[in-house]
Parts: structure tokens; C-alpha cells; sequence
């Protein structure tokens, strides 16, 4: 009998289905799409190389195939510029937010993986009480448990332990309640740095950046929908970005305000009801910059300079007094750069992470869920 139904099994290695000539260029577009900051013109150029290089089509499916697939499909349209003084606008081809979500979508599976939508979208946290997580452990009921924590399975057991089974009655001694745990919402600030380094010495660190911040919103949007992020940009100075501004983030000829960028950060956590807050700060270079009261900036980018630096110290300790730990990456390794950083960590009591651009998604959402657990631990 064995034998007969070992026969009647076969094992073969697992084979994808093909993916269609559409999804395998849709697949290179969105990359091409990131790193071109929402250029479509520029995007399209690169896929045309690649193309006579690689042989990315066939005479069945060409490019032109696949551009009118991706209007069809709702992923470009096109626009006219009607300034033209001449009245003869020139179209142009722009990506649409069904695009948009489709890069966040991109970023969210290089980064953390295909993670399932979770019903509730909450994190749990270890606090026992009047909660919306069961766990599996019973207890006495109490005065003042709400009665749909009551287990009716185990209280009829506990009173049939108690009363017998021949004389039944259920009383208030006999009831059972099952424990649940809380579950806890997080507000995260993300903080980007858009200063000039980000695109020197031959390295584009703004790029993955931006994937990672595509990725974390993605992230929560789709597994922790009751949480809240907000994205900003400092260079010079600080100000908030959308969900929809993501794909077209570049870098501007800025020196680095940190001190700017945490003001606005803790100024966003200052309005959010969630007990739970956090500081994400992705950067390469030292603080150089400070907008002073009347308007004008002090800026000085040789070396660390002391009076940026106290500033980021008090900023820190600030954010420290608010309870909102600040994480920092930082993706240089310079000595004196990671002496600033842990001196600016202890003054806030929260990490740091100097780490190249390989890994730093995978970095973020682990802390993302590892700090809002030891937030929860410490209240």
C-alpha cells in the first residue's frame, strides 16, 4: 500500500510561471522610473538602451508595444502645455499615481519582502488588560470586565466544575475572562537628508533613500494602516513632503540644517495623539547649516562646527524630554563624524546606525518594530 502511493507521487523542482514581455518591462521601468526622479522622457531613453544592448523585446512585443500598453493600462498619460505663446502646446508623457503606487509597491517588495495585509494593521504590545489581541490565558472575571471578554466555553465548564451537572446555574463566581493584549499606535516622522552629498563622490545615496521612505509608507499603508508616517526633506531648511512627492524626490544644492529638520520633525509628533513617536533620520554628512532669527543662514562646512553641534545636542535632548527617541543611519563612516553621532545619540538616548547603502531598508523596519515594542515596554 505504501509503495503504491509512493508511486503515485511525483516531485519537481518549482517553475514560476512566465511573466508576460509587459511585466518583465513594467518590472525594469519602475526601477529606471525611481532612479530618474519621475522623469518619464529620461526613463524611457535608459529602457531603449538597455534594450539594444540586452534584446529586452522581440518583433512581437516592442517598445512601442509597451508604451501603448502602459497608457492603455493607465500608468503614463499626456499632458499639453497650453503656455506656449503660440497657442501650438507641446505634449508631453507623465506618470500617474497608479505608477506611484506601483514604486511604492516595488520599494515595499525589494526592502521588507511580500508582506499580507493584516486585518487590524496594529502592533501588539506586552501590556495585559482590556485589549483586542487574545491570548490565550483566563482569569477570574472581575467587576468592571466588559462582557464580551467573558469565555462562555470556559465559564459553563468552570460551572459545571463548581455546581454539578445535574443541578446547573451560572454565577458571577463561575465567570472566566480571556486576557488580551493591547495593541499600541505608532506615529514615525522619517527624516531625509537632500543635501549635495547625497549625490557626491560617484555615489547615488539619495536613490535608495527614497526607496526605503517609499517602502515604510508602503509598509504601514498595507500591514499597519492605524499608524501614522510623515516624510521630510532638510537641506538649508526643512519642510514636509507628501506620499505622492516621493518618486520625484532629488537633491538640491543644500548644505545640511539637522537642527531645522528636528524642530519640524518633533513640531509633526507635537500633534499626533498616539502615545508611541519616533525620529527616522537618514543622512551622510555632519550638520554645516542654521537659519538664524532674522533670516540669513550660518553656515560652515569645514570640519564640526561647535556652534551647529551644541544646537543638535539641545535639539536632541529636547526630543529626549518629549519622548520621542531618535534613530539615526548614517551612511558615512568618517571617525569624527560617528564621534558627533554618538555624542548626539546619548544626548537623546537613542540609536545609531552607521551602515552603507546595502541593507538599510531591511535596518529600518526591523527597528521600525523593535523601538515601538520597547516604547510600549517603558510606559
Amino acid at each position: 500500500m505504501i509503495n503504491e502511493f509512493k508511486k503515485g507521487l511525483r516531485f519537481e523542482k518549482y517553475k514560476p510561471e512566465d511573466i508576460s514581455p509587459f511585466e518583465k518591462l513594467f518590472d525594469i521601468f519602475k526601477e529606471l522610473i525611481t532612479y530618474t526622479s519621475g522623469d518619464f522622457d529620461e526613463a524611457f531613453e535608459w529602457l531603449t538602451q538597455l534594450d539594444k544592448e540586452y534584446n529586452l523585446t522581440t518583433p512581437e512585443y516592442t517598445l512601442d508595444d509597451f508604451l501603448e500598453d502602459l497608457k492603455r493600462k493607465g500608468y503614463i498619460r499626456e499632458e499639453i502645455d497650453t503656455t506656449n505663446p503660440d497657442g501650438k502646446g507641446e505634449g508631453s508623457i507623465k506618470i500617474t499615481a497608479k505608477t506611484e503606487q506601483a514604486i511604492r509597491q516595488n520599494a515595499l517588495d525589494q526592502i521588507f519582502g511580500k508582506l499580507k495585509k493584516s486585518r487590524l494593521g496594529n502592533h501588539k504590545t506586552k501590556v495585559i488588560g482590556q485589549g483586542d489581541e487574545h491570548t490565550g490565558e483566563f482569569r477570574n472575571f472581575h467587576f468592571g470586565d466588559a462582557l464580551d471578554s467573558i469565555s462562555m466555553t470556559e465559564s459553563i465548564k468552570n460551572a459545571q466544575i463548581n455546581n454539578g451537572i445535574g443541578n446547573f446555574s451560572l454565577t458571577e463566581h463561575d465567570l472566566i475572562v480571556e486576557e488580551t493584549n493591547f495593541k499600541a499606535q505608532m506615529s514615525t516622522v522619517l527624516m531625509i537628508d537632500i543635501s549635495h552629498s547625497m549625490i557626491l563622490y560617484g555615489e547615488d545615496r539619495i536613490t535608495p533613500a527614497k526607496k526605503v521612505a517609499m517602502a515604510l509608507v508602503e509598509l504601514i499603508k498595507t500591514r499597519y494602516p492605524k499608524d501614522t508616517i510623515d516624510i521630510l526633506v532638510f537641506g538649508n531648511d526643512a519642510w514636509p513632503i507628501s506620499v505622492k512627492e516621493l518618486p520625484y524626490l532629488k537633491v538640491g544644492p543644500y548644505h545640511t540644517n539637522t537642527v531645522a529638520g528636528l524642530q519640524l520633525a518633533m513640531d509633526i509628533l507635537r500633534r499626533k495623539r498616539n502615545t508611541n513617536k519616533q525620529i527616522f533620520m537618514i543622512t551622510d554628512g555632519k550638520p554645516s547649516c542654521l537659519r538664524l532669527s532674522d533670516g540669513s543662514y550660518y553656515k560652515n562646512s569645514n570640519g564640526l562646527d561647535s556652534y551647529i553641534v551644541e544646537k543638535c545636542y539641545n535639539m536632541a535632548s529636547q526630543a529626549r524630554k518629549l519622548h520621542i527617541p531618535i534613530t539615526t543611519f548614517m551612511i558615512a563612516q568618517d571617525p569624527y563624524l560617528m564621534q558627533f553621532i554618538r555624542h548626539f545619540t546619548q544626548a537623546n538616548q537613542g540609536k545609531a546606525f552607521y551602515t552603507g547603502l546595502k541593507g538599510l531598508g531591511e535596518m529600518i523596519f526591523e527597528d521600525y518594530e523593535q523601538n515601538r515594542k520597547k516604547r510600549i515596554r517603558g510606559k
